[in-house]
C-alpha cells in the first residue's frame, strides 16, 4: 500500500506560512532531502488555496507528477497539470491508496492536513522546522480538536543554519 507523506516546512510556532500566504521566510537554499524525498513520490495532493498559491509561480512545481486539488466549487482546468477533486476528500484517498504507485505526497494546507490527519491517513510526517517565529498565519492543522494518534519519531537531521528536521512514522495501522 501506498504511504501519504506530510512532507512540509514550519516556523518554529507551528506555522506553514504567514498571513497572506508568505513564504519568504522559508530557506531557499539548500535541498534539505527535498530531492530524494521527490523521486519517491508520484502523486501530490492539496487544497484549492495551496494549489492557487503555486500556480502562481513561474513553472508549475509538480510537472510530472499525478496532482489532485481538492476543492468544493468546480474548477476550469487550466494550463497547469492537475485533476480537480470534489466531494469526499477522505474516501478519494483512502481509494488512492490502494492503487498502486510510489508514495504521495501531502503538500498541504491546514485544512487538507487536519481532514487527513483525523482520518488516520497521514502515514509519514517529514516537518523541517525553520529557526522562525511568525506569530500568526496559516497553521499547519487547522485549530480542530484533533483525534489522539501516536506518531513515532524515526529519524531527525540537524543542518548547520538551525533548521531541524523531523520523520515520525504512524504508530497506529490504518
Amino acid at each position: 500500500m501506498r504511504k501519504i507523506v506530510l512532507f512540509v516546512a514550519t516556523s518554529i510556532d507551528g506555522f506553514i506560512a504567514g498571513k497572506e500566504g508568505d513564504t519568504s521566510w522559508l530557506f531557499t537554499e539548500g535541498d534539505f532531502g527535498y530531492q530524494a524525498f521527490y523521486n519517491s513520490i508520484d502523486t501530490t495532493l492539496m487544497g484549492f488555496n495551496t494549489y492557487e498559491f503555486i500556480s502562481r509561480f513561474e513553472e508549475f512545481p509538480y510537472l510530472g507528477k499525478k496532482n489532485y486539488v481538492f476543492t468544493r466549487k468546480k474548477r476550469e482546468v487550466g494550463n497547469h497539470p492537475v485533476e480537480f477533486v470534489f466531494g469526499d476528500v477522505v474516501g478519494f484517498t483512502r481509494e488512492l491508496k490502494e492503487k498502486p504507485g510510489k508514495n504521495i505526497w501531502l503538500v498541504g494546507g491546514g485544512q487538507i492536513n487536519s481532514l487527513l490527519l483525523n482520518a488516520n491517513l497521514i502515514d509519514q510526517m517529514i516537518i523541517s522546522i525553520h529557526p522562525t517565529a511568525l506569530g500568526d498565519g496559516i497553521k499547519l492543522f487547522r485549530n480542530e480538536s484533533p483525534k489522539h494518534f501516536n506518531f513515532r519519531l524515526s529519524k531527525h537531521e540537524v543542518f548547520e543554519r538551525g533548521l531541524v528536521q523531523l520523520t515520525y512514522e504512524n504508530g497506529k495501522m490504518n
